[in-house]
Order: structure tokens, then C-alpha cells, then sequence
């Protein structure tokens, strides 16, 4: 157990990691704020809920919690550096779901509701997974002090 705690945990990356981490983070962090407590001008659980089931994610209301739950305490997680490999598979692969059932039949940009944000956010937290939360985090912290052990 520990050494699988060692292998999530460490991470050879420097502080590149950090300059993913914070504007990822907080990026996610506001979406899923959008979602869950209709903060920046977002249509909260039960908007987003009805949204989702209008486009077939059912029951919508739970895929809303998820969705918003998953952003918004990812990206918490991102910024602290807490569980950062875990943490960017469950958001890369919201960004992977994001795109596929509502950005991709609108193309690449932005300007026409395409995949091109969601793809930079998916990008980021594959390049997390691989890195790790590199050596400003809670991540290295924890993984030093075990090898210590």
C-alpha cells in the first residue's frame, strides 16, 4: 500500500506543473461553481440539471452533481496539490465527455460552441496526470515524507 501511495503521489516534475495547476484549477473551480451553486452567472443544480436532461444526460439533476462536483473540487485539488493524478483522469475525462455530447458537432471554435476550450482543459490535465503536481504541492510533500519512512 504504500508503495502504490508513493507511486500516485511523487512526481520528478519541477515547477512547471504549478503554471497548469493554478489557472486550471481556478478555471475549473468557477465552472463547477457555475454548476452547483449558480455563482458567475450560472444556472445552478437544478438549471444545469434540467439542461443536461434536455440533451440527454439523464437523470440530469445527478449528472449536474457530478459534473459540478467533479470541476468544482478538482479544482480545489489542483490548486492545493492534492491528488493531482486521480484528480486529472476524473477531469480529463469530464472534458472528454464534455465534448463529445455537447461540443463537437459545433466544430473546433469557440465562437460557435466548439471543442477547442474543452480540449485545452483536457490537454492540461492529461499532461497533470502524466507529471504529477510537481514540487510546490501537497503531492511531493506527502510522497518525501513517506519515502522518509
Amino acid at each position: 500500500m504504500k508503495d502504490l501511495m508513493i507511486k500516485l503521489l511523487r512526481t520528478d516534475a519541477g515547477f512547471a506543473p504549478l503554471a497548469l495547476r493554478l489557472p486550471i484549477g481556478i478555471t475549473f473551480m468557477a465552472h463547477g461553481a457555475q454548476k452547483l451553486f449558480g455563482w458567475f452567472g450560472g444556472y445552478g443544480l437544478e438549471g444545469t440539471g434540467q439542461w443536461m436532461a434536455s440533451i440527454g444526460l439523464t437523470p440530469g439533476y445527478l449528472m449536474a452533481l457530478m459534473a459540478g462536483s467533479s470541476e468544482f473540487f478538482g479544482g480545489l485539488l489542483l490548486i492545493i496539490g492534492l491528488l493531482i493524478r486521480p484528480t486529472s483522469a476524473v477531469l480529463a475525462f469530464t472534458m472528454l465527455m464534455a465534448i463529445v455530447t455537447v461540443h463537437l458537432d459545433n466544430g473546433l471554435f469557440m465562437s460557435n460552441n466548439g471543442y477547442e476550450f474543452g480540449l485545452a482543459l483536457l490537454a492540461a490535465t492529461v499532461s497533470l496526470a502524466i507529471s504529477g503536481a510537481g514540487k510546490l504541492s501537497i503531492d511531493s510533500m506527502i510522497a518525501r515524507r513517506r519515502t522518509e519512512l
